[in-house]
């Protein structure tokens, strides 16, 4: 009788990560993905000549995805051609001032020398502190095991003493830069993650660093291209990969994941990995009997990141004046996270970006125009407001933001994606793009961990589990949740 596999719900990136590690080390290893693609957040649209990527747009950390290669012994380049984005992205400010973030040191000050000459040693002093923070941080919160309390005994004193929770992220910028331009552009990092610059702790600066510091990389063939690179290489190691198959139930039985049920028929497991939400596995997918209903409850009531709203713009003409990535920033950008975590209403005054990939890609759309994907920050699901009525007046509401930066885009195709849009394609609960919010100071040791709560041989990938959201966070996530189920197969905690 043939050894009993792995089973994985979910083929997004953090279920494609596990499975190619799991696969690379013997296991079996079996991928129900509920789309006809793979790729979860990470998708693609082909239409009317045009192709968007519909999910994430900004690729960073190249040595976590050259690390995942590596495990099943090849290399990036065999599969995926990663470029370095120039200018990182190109901001636009309400009083005409355009700034092209850069890696360029000497370009970027002299940039910042123009909007506030006072700015150039503390923009300097702000990248040291956010590649400090990513020294101290680094190997408890985002490369290791999710973190405890104990974990920050591995931290010298004098380095946890400078991790800098308590303040906010904009309190720590105010702290080195003047220029509210600048405090803007840094601020907005916090969105990588879903929260508010305001309210999230001042740690998470460290985001910037891995930009800034780091350099943003774009796939030849679009995003969507790393999703099916991994399809690739997890094919190649045997991983048996079936779309269009949504998992209905975990089975469990004495508190252990033994298997799953597809199409009414249950298939065994030795293990069970979720690539989904964790909180919608513990509502929808497992047995009541088998979880705490005070876990549960602390999941569905926990404050959600932000969700998007967005439009796929198929456009003619080439815009000289935009680059790959950009952004129109808001006159108040301390009222657009308001509106979206205090009143739970998508911004009066977005901020708006627009990720333009025929820039690189000329075949994205065709001869003479462009594709862009065009991406707000909104609020999370909920009773506050209804996406089927108003999406249409929200619609013009963004085009109406674009014209005040002189951008009128002559429109020949277009399709858009609300957050109940996001919800139904991904089963992200409520829509929210990264699971609980990290506007808390210890978010980072509230979010939940990869191995399932109660349930042995139970564990989780992605966005929602540690280490966070974000293509390569999500990516290490799946390589947690493969090494904490390697140890415990071989320790003997699944019996």
């Amino acid at each position: 009788m043939a050894e009993q596999p792995i089973v994985i719900i979910g083929g997004g990136i953090g279920g494609l990560s596990a499975a190619i590690r799991l696969a690379a080390e013997g296991e079996r290893v079996i991928l129900f993905e509920q789309n006809a693609q793979v790729g979860g957040k990470m998708s693609e649209l082909r239409a009317d000549g045009f192709r968007w990527d519909t999910g994430p747009s900004v690729i960073t950390m190249r040595h976590v995805f050259d690390d995942l290669f590596a495990a099943a012994g090849k290399r990036t380049a065999d599969y995926l051609t990663l470029t370095r984005a120039e200018p990182l992205t190109r901001y636009f400010y309400r009083d005409g001032t355009v700034l092209d973030a850069t890696s360029d040191l000497p370009r970027m000050i002299a940039q910042i020398e123009q909007i506030d000459p006072r700015d150039a040693e503390g923009y300097l002093a702000y990248l040291a502190y956010a590649a400090r923070l990513h020294r101290i941080t680094g190997k408890v919160f985002i490369y290791d095991t999710p973190p405890t309390p104990a974990s920050l005994f591995k931290v010298p004193l004098r380095d946890a003493l400078r991790v800098d929770a308590m303040r906010s992220m904009d309190a720590a910028i105010r702290s080195f830069v003047r220029s509210p331009h600048v405090r803007q552009l840094l601020g907005r990092f916090a969105t990588y993650v879903g929260a508010s610059p305001y309210r999230a702790p001042a740690t998470l600066n460290v985001i910037a660093h891995v930009e800034l510091n780091g350099g943003v990389y774009y796939p030849r063939g679009g995003i969507y291209a790393i999703a099916r690179a991994l399809a690739r290489l997890a094919s190649e190691v045997g991983v048996e990969i079936h779309t269009n198959c949504a998992v209905e139930r975990i089975w469990v039985e004495h508190k252990r994941a033994c298997g799953v049920q597809v199409r009414g028929e249950r298939i065994g497991a030795k293990a069970v990995i979720a690539n989904v939400d964790v909180a919608t596995v513990y509502e929808n997918l497992l047995p009541a009997q088998a979880v705490s209903a005070g876990y549960v409850r602390r999941l569905l009531n926990a404050e959600p990141s932000c969700s998007g709203y967005v439009l796929l713009l198929g456009v003619q003409g080439k815009h000289e004046r935009l680059a790959h990535h950009n952004i129109f920033f808001t006159q108040d950008y301390r009222a657009e996270f308001a509106d979206i975590f205090a009143h739970g209403v998508p911004p009066n005054d977005p901020t708006v970006y627009v990720a333009i990939t025929s820039k690189s890609d000329p075949e994205d759309a065709p001869e003479g125009m462009e594709n862009w994907f065009v991406l707000i920050n909104a609020p999370a699901l909920s009773n506050r407001y209804d996406w089927t009525a108003n999406a249409p007046r929200y619609r013009d509401q963004v085009l109406a933001t674009l014209a005040q930066f002189g951008v009128t885009p002559h429109i020949r195709a277009e399709h858009q994606l609300t957050p109940a849009d996001i919800a139904r394609l991904t089963g992200a609960r409520r829509g929210a793009l990264y699971g609980t919010s990290s506007n808390n100071p210890f978010a980072a040791f509230l979010r939940p961990h990869n191995r399932g709560r109660g349930i042995r041989g139970l564990y989780f990938a992605g966005g929602t589990a540690h280490p966070g959201g974000g293509v390569p966070m999500v990516t290490l996530s799946g390589g947690v949740a493969a090494r904490l189920l390697l140890a415990d197969m071989r320790q003997g905690r699944l019996k």
